[in-house]
């Protein structure tokens, strides 16, 4: 697995190898006539169109040093017609600059339906911290307020049934509530 930092090196080697392949292909490899720069000035002699092949004169003899064949050689070079080159191709032509890339257009934006304001009484109540709400006393309360204790269900049958309590901890130790309900609603009760 590779870490974090490796990743970041793999994935810098790699925009450095497109950079330099990029710069390689569009300043090394192709002449100026493709990076904007004037052409050259070249000359163009007419000739046969690219593509066919040009006729070559025939290969020239042996000369022998001293021989009479040579003094009239300058002669010769002066009748021979002159050997035609192709015309050079022409210059590649760039293609046009598509633009910057488009980029697709985002998403609409769902908006959801504005919802009612809140009840400040009920917000109020379910933000109250437990100091806030009224003790309820384990040997007084009726099976309505024992069952309306929040986070603590229909506990109120149980909690009767095992009265009277001389502290809230005995709801544990006579093994009327488990711990977690217990821990949920032990800020809400008292005895007296």
């Amino acid at each position: 697995m590779l870490s974090g930092s490796a990743i970041l090196r793999v994935v810098v080697l790699i925009l450095a190898a497109a950079g330099l392949a990029w710069f390689v292909q569009s300043f090394w490899l192709h002449g100026p006539e493709q990076r904007g720069a004037a052409p050259a000035a070249t000359t163009v002699t007419s000739g046969p169109p690219a593509g066919r092949p040009v006729p070559t004169a025939p290969p020239e003899p042996v000369r022998v040093v001293g021989s009479a064949e040579s003094a009239r050689e300058p002669a010769r070079e002066a009748a021979r017609p002159p050997v035609e080159t192709p015309a050079p191709p022409p210059p590649l032509v760039p293609r046009a600059d598509p633009g910057p890339p488009t980029e697709p257009a985002p998403p609409p934006v769902v908006r959801a339906a504005p919802s009612p304001p809140p009840d400040p009484v009920a917000e109020a109540e379910e933000n109250a911290p437990p100091a806030a709400v009224a003790l309820i006393d384990l040997n007084t309360a009726s099976l309505a307020e024992l069952n309306g204790l929040k986070g603590g269900g229909a506990i109120g049958r149980t909690i009767i049934q095992h009265r009277p309590y001389a502290s809230v901890d005995q709801l544990l130790s006579k093994r009327v509530l488990n711990r977690a309900t217990y821990q949920r609603i032990k800020d809400q009760v008292t005895v007296q």
